[in-house]
């Protein structure tokens, strides 16, 4: 399969002081991921970074990979980068409460595996129809699913920042896995939600679908992100499949 294209970026935001958002993308290794700190003072830039050292680590070891291997190293990933998390706050208790949400996409021939935890996304744009192809780890999330509270809730109610999972905050990290085949053109999206809570789908769509470079397309994102308030990070990461 021709090589893909990839672009990240990265922006602190307006209302922000630190960035505590991380991305990395690899087409030497095929893959890329979006991580989003949590724990303000409690270094959540400092989880981010870890679950970005862990993964090019593990993946940068005999990058001709498998069905099986890739899935392997997308899961040791996420449990390894947990590890190493709980063991720095052991170490420095002052950083108690840091952790991060984490998107993981890595490539086998013409298949993907999507690591997912925690409220950041991942969204696929397929023959001009965006689809959101995660579901966040949030509480709002699991009230919606219950019948409690309506999708319309979801985006202003005062408990949608809380989530229950994310690496780092226990001794166990249970992560959502998707498998898919690639097709021709499509185009994915891993972002934080510092991106997905400032713009509804179809803004995003509109800009995925502009016809313009993926550099271009990130920094587009960016600025209408923060031009709707940009109260987060805010963080994107793009991947082209020729």
């Amino acid at each position: 399969m021709p090589n893909k294209f990839f672009a990240g970026k990265t922006d602190v935001g307006l209302r922000r002081q630190n960035n505590e958002d991380v991305f990395l993308v690899s087409p030497e290794f095929d893959f890329c991921l979006a991580a989003d700190g949590m724990g303000g003072a409690a270094a959540g830039e400092v989880a981010s970074e870890i679950v970005a050292r862990t993964a090019l680590d593990i993946f940068s070891i005999n990058p001709n990979r498998s069905e099986k291997d890739t899935l392997y190293r997308v899961q040791k990933a996420y449990h390894t980068a947990n590890e190493k998390i709980l063991e720095h706050v052991s170490a420095h208790p002052d950083h108690k409460g840091m952790g991060c949400t984490a998107e993981l996409l890595a490539f086998f021939e013409d298949h993907f595996i999507l690591g997912h935890i925690g409220d950041s996304r991942t969204y696929r744009l397929r023959n001009g129809e965006l689809e959101q192809l995660t579901e966040d780890h949030t509480l709002v999330q699991q009230q919606f699913q219950e019948g409690l509270i309506s999708e319309d809730e979801i985006r202003n109610h005062p408990m949608r920042h809380v989530i229950f999972r994310a690496v780092g905050i226990k001794e166990e990290v249970t992560i959502d896995l998707l498998k898919g085949k690639t097709h021709l053109a499509d185009l994915f999206l891993l972002c934080s939600d510092g991106l997905s809570d400032m713009l509804e789908d179809e803004q995003i769509r509109d800009i995925l679908c502009a016809d313009t470079d993926l550099e271009r397309k990130s920094e587009n994102l960016i600025e209408s992100a923060k031009a709707a308030g940009g109260i987060d990070n805010i963080t994107v990461v793009l991947v082209a499949i020729p």
